[in-house]
């Protein structure tokens, strides 16, 4: 795996001709460092395209163009609880990005959706990832595009036995 170099280049402290941290090259540490480049970038492009934190276009795309759904709904979609998602649709909401209303079927129940700027938002996120989705597939073939969603389905499955034993051996 290539190591990026920082942006002072080599320190004192590092030599080039060092082997890597032996948790560095392993799967799970290779899968985190491309989920967290593939995330930060998402942040910056939907910052710049759309003006949203991380929160907010998460909830923003997860709204998409359903019907509107309750906050519980949506803390689930996003997998974050009720409360840590409420600044963010404080703030979608002062911003005319989201519209509340009460259930029409139990007023108790808040249901959010997107307004047309909301929308637009969306469709500007959705079309990000799909530029974003199109330069990573320009590098594989389509054998190797299936083959690699097949294998990341395995290790997601796996991984998710993973999280359910440590949550059990608490």
């Amino acid at each position: 795996m290539s190591q990026i170099p920082s942006r002072g280049g080599s320190s004192p402290e590092t030599d080039q001709n060092d082997p890597p941290a032996p948790i560095t090259v392993m799967l799970s540490s290779r899968l985190m460092v491309l989920a967290n480049l593939l995330k930060r970038g998402a942040i910056l492009r939907y910052k710049r395209l759309a003006g949203l934190s991380s929160v907010e276009f998460g909830l923003v795309a997860s709204l998409g163009r359903r019907p509107p759904m309750s906050v519980a709904r949506l803390a689930e979609a996003v997998g974050q609880d009720k409360g840590q998602i409420s600044r963010a649709l404080a703030e979608l909401v002062s911003r005319k990005l989201i519209a509340k209303s009460a259930n029409p079927k139990d007023s108790r129940e808040v249901l959010v959706s997107l307004t047309a700027t909301g929308l637009a938002a969306h469709d500007a996120i959705v079309a990000g990832a799909q530029e974003r989705n199109r330069r990573l597939r320009e590098h594989l073939s389509e054998a190797e595009f299936e083959a690699l969603l097949q294998q990341v389905d395995q290790l997601t499955a796996i991984a998710a036995e993973m999280l359910e034993a440590e949550k059990v051996s608490r």
